[in-house]
């Protein structure tokens, strides 16, 4: 299994970014995939899910409720996060993330590496 994150950057308040999330080593389309974020100085927060299929399912944190929107190609093995609005809070490491236990733990499922958004003036 693998999962290769990028799409990470600097962007103002306000801005706008997409993360990209190519997957590899197992029936992508079979499984519900997340996004999954590491703040500085808090602990991992469960951003956003997408089932498995078609992806008809999609789940928020309320707090990117009406700014994030998660979404999946099956043909390009990709899943994205596009992130609209996005605010000084939003800063941190965005893993995409393959059986997410809960709480997250980085010991359990299956992990990227993690691509940095950094939110600022």
């Amino acid at each position: 299994v693998q999962l290769v994150e990028s799409g990470g950057d600097f962007v103002q308040p306000g801005g706008s970014l997409r993360l990209s999330c190519v997957a590899s080593g197992f029936p992508f389309h079979s499984y519900s995939l997340s996004w999954v974020r590491q703040v500085p100085g808090k602990g991992l927060e469960w951003v956003s899910s997408v089932s498995s299929g078609t992806g008809e399912t999609k789940e928020y944190v309320k707090a990117v409720q009406g700014r994030f929107t998660i979404s999946r190609d099956n043909a390009k093995k990709t899943v994205y996060l596009q992130m609209n609005s996005l605010k000084p809070e939003d800063t941190g490491v965005y893993y995409c993330v393959r059986s997410l236990t809960w709480p997250p733990e980085k010991t359990k499922g299956y992990w990227g590496r993690g691509t940095q958004v950094t939110v600022s003036l």
